[in-house]
């Protein structure tokens, strides 16, 4: 702390030509704000880095340390309540997270609301209040709670809109055009159901929303990585599985014990053929999981084990091997009531496929039937299923015939 510090000190005499360290009480009257003070950001590097590595104490307490500095300024609550909700990300399903995040981003909209009301400069309260509503629509969308998340959408949208067309002012303003673009277009393709609710929200253009993000992502600091999150989902919902690999790669690189990067990073190597990154990253993830590392649990858990019962089973013809894997996705899955899951019936399916290779047909047809009772109707899953049970039954058919000739 003391080295950063002094690199803050030395960087505030550069910057503002003293014999001092700046101070809060100062800060409103010397600069346009801490959002893009590059003292500032040094301050907050190492608690961003810590969090995003899941190191959540100790980046609590360089936030607490922010807090200290900077009372009244909204983003201390706003990075505290960013750290509460990576702790949601592995698995959006545990609700444990979500009362601390939501209390910080309440914080963050009073304070930034009070900031808003007494600064000339509209755009950094704005900034902070389109962030904080928008995390907490999406939390909310995450607990199927609409009408909430309509209304922090729309009161997001709003500072949004304040902040639009304003990138020179900080590239942090670019991250809400990007969010907004591409999924105000995203949404009504995938989600039929909620296009009455968009009909009162701009339209929004995907290639464009890519195009800012991706710049966002370049040359933002606080929405950085961020960005880089959504691409990961996007390069892969668009089909650009080399650049979701390219992303995924970069940031386990930067966080190697970031849950959901890693998990990425295993799944884009397997889906573009990298098996060797796939199965050594895929036993990472395992062993964490095992240790029950930070971030680490059943859903990483069950991506890891398909990816080493898959590589085992067609390309190692490592059976053992890959019945074990394909269990431990099944039971992974279970563990997070997944079993309608890819996962849990592409596992259910190659323990079909190696119980019908050893001729224990009536094996084969126990899981053939699980994923023909589990699967939508118009999935791969389903469809191969039903047409290797129909297989399995002749085959059983002429066993039986062959044993009783």
């Amino acid at each position: 702390m003391k080295k950063l510090l002094l690199t803050v000190w030395l960087v505030g005499l550069a910057v503002l030509a003293q014999a001092q360290l700046y101070d809060p009480s100062a800060f409103d009257k010397k600069y346009d704000g801490l959002l893009k003070h590059p003292g500032v950001q040094i301050e907050s590097a190492e608690a961003i880095n810590l969090m995003y590595n899941y190191k959540f104490y100790d980046a609590d307490k360089e936030f607490r340390w922010l807090r200290l500095r900077y009372p009244k300024h909204p983003m201390p609550y706003f990075l505290m309540g960013l750290a509460e909700w990576w702790k949601i990300v592995p698995n959006t399903d545990i609700t444990d997270y979500d009362g601390p995040c939501l209390a910080y981003m309440d914080s963050t909209i009073t304070m930034a609301e009070k900031m808003y009301e007494d600064s000339d400069n509209k755009l950094e309260p704005s900034f902070f209040l389109a962030a904080a509503y928008a995390f907490k629509g999406r939390l909310f969308s995450e607990r199927k709670k609409w009408a909430k998340a309509t209304i922090a959408g729309k009161n997001a949208l709003k500072y949004f809109e304040k902040c639009k067309g304003n990138a020179d002012f900080s590239p942090e303003l670019l991250f809400g055009d990007g969010m907004y673009n591409y999924y105000a277009q995203w949404i009504p393709e995938n989600y039929p159901i909620l296009k009455p609710i968009l009909m009162f929200f701009p339209k929004g253009n995907k290639a464009n929303g890519i195009k800012e993000l991706e710049k966002t992502a370049n040359t933002a600091f606080y929405t950085r990585v961020e960005a880089r999150y959504f691409l990961v989902q996007i390069y892969s919902m668009e089909n650009q599985y080399d650049k979701a690999y390219d992303m995924s790669k970069y940031m386990y690189e930067q966080y190697p014990d970031n849950p959901f990067f890693e998990r990425y990073f295993a799944r884009s190597a397997f889906v573009t053929g990298r098996l060797a990154e796939a199965e050594r990253a895929s036993r990472d993830i395992l062993a964490k999981v095992d240790r029950t590392q930070a971030g680490y649990e059943a859903v990483s858990g069950r991506t890891a084990a398909y990816i080493l019962a898959y590589i085992n089973h067609l390309f190692y013809k490592n059976l053992p091997e890959a019945k074990l894997n394909y269990q431990k996705s099944i039971d992974y899955a279970k563990q997070t009531n997944s079993t309608n899951s890819g996962y849990y019936l592409s596992s259910v399916l190659g323990l079909a496929k190696i119980a019908t290779d050893a001729r224990d047909y009536d094996l084969a047809q126990t899981y053939f039937q699980e994923v023909i009772d589990k699967a939508e109707r118009k999935s791969s899953q389903y469809k191969e299923a039903k047409k290797a049970l129909d297989d399995a039954k002749k085959l059983r058919r002429e066993e039986r015939r062959r044993r009783k000739g």
